[in-house]
């Protein structure tokens, strides 16, 4: 181990420390996410009015809807596709279990699915590759029967996907879907359609506004890496890389506050207040309350989050911001923090 490698590790110790000594704040649990024996679940999000829309199939067909490809050098790539058409159902929890829908070949890797109107789900691929005939098309507009109704070009590189209740969707991309991979932002291909980082596609999935280029937003830099994204009926919040400024997006106008807090993957936001979730290393169940002044997120507090039982968040707990709610998907439990109930300014116990 090198000098450097040490050296993190006994930061990264030390900092671990202060994240423990911080206040615990408990989750409340809000209901169970569960499918039907033998079911694995694939993914799943939070639509517009806090439903969570999950796809399931079966242990076998998880491997193909995960599918990678090794590089030469042993690298591990996403595959845009499926490495087969596998069978799949949608169910919708509010909490209790709402609505079900199958699909019979779902052909699409690492997805990501969201409610649409008229009973309609999008489900969306991570990655996708371009070609000069044609890119993959990665979006798939289901009906409330499983059938395909459209199928659409939403770009590379792709880390969140939330849509509105009147269907507007909006994406954040990760650096290999800003700056290109895949075949995009090649000499003889297209500009990546996330080159911008934040895009709006409107329901018919036609891209209707992407972030503005940083001279265009004040003094930050652009989009690098979209970190956290949370969208309402209202407006869009956003937290990204580099300099990680919050930024509100109403009505096309960006506002936005400098912030301190690095590395949060997820964020909920009420009245002037905006909860910043997660962070690097020891920091990933970190909680940092801030206020929004005059061009700044001033800190408010900062908690150490845990189970409504008090026992750490597990490995993999997945983290979704959807206006003034967090919430919290693990195993089969769904759980749920509301910004306007976290105290200002804890007392350390």
């Amino acid at each position: 181990m090198t000098d450097s490698q040490e050296e993190r590790r006994r930061w990264d110790r030390v900092r671990r420390e202060e994240v423990m000594s911080l206040p615990a704040l408990e989750v409340r649990r809000h209901g169970v996410i569960d499918g039907r024996d033998g079911d694995v679940r694939v993914c799943a999000s939070v639509g517009p009015a806090g439903e969570v829309v999950a796809v399931w199939t079966t242990a076998e067909d998880l491997e193909a809807v995960t599918s990678t490809t090794l590089s030469a050098g042993g690298a591990s790539f996403p595959d845009p596709r499926a490495a087969r058409a596998v069978t799949a159902r949608v169910t919708v929890h509010a909490p209790g279990l709402a609505a079900v829908m199958r699909i019979q070949e779902l052909a699409l890797a690492h997805i990501t699915v969201q409610p649409m109107p008229g009973e309609r789900f999008l489900v969306v691929g991570a990655r996708c590759r371009w070609r000069r005939d044609s890119p993959d098309r990665n979006a798939v507009l289901y009906d409330a029967d499983g059938q395909v109704v459209s199928e659409h070009v939403l770009g590379d590189g792709i880390a969140h996907v939330l849509a509105t209740s009147t269907g507007q969707v909006w994406v954040g991309y990760f650096d290999e879907g800003i700056y290109g991979n895949y075949g995009w932002g090649e000499a003889d291909s297209e500009e990546p359609v996330g080159a911008y980082g934040i895009v709006r596609f409107s329901p018919g999935l036609e891209a209707a506004w992407h972030y503005p280029k940083y001279t265009e937003v004040g003094p930050w830099d652009a989009v690098s890496d979209c970190y956290a994204l949370n969208v309402d009926d209202a407006c869009a919040w956003a937290c990204y890389y580099a300099d990680f400024p919050v930024v509100c997006i109403r009505d096309g106008n960006v506002t936005g506050w400098d912030n301190e807090v690095k590395g949060a993957g997820a964020l909920a936001v009420t009245d002037r207040t905006v909860a910043l979730f997660g962070g690097y290393g020891p920091d990933y169940d970190r909680l940092a309350l801030t206020e929004l002044g005059a061009g700044r997120a001033e800190p408010a507090g900062q908690y150490r989050i845990v189970l409504s039982d008090r026992e750490p968040l597990p490995p993999g707990t997945q983290i979704i911001g959807r206006g003034s709610r967090l919430h919290f998907l693990t195993g089969t439990n769904w759980y749920q923090l509301e910004v306007g109930e976290i105290p200002v300014e804890p007392e350390r116990g």
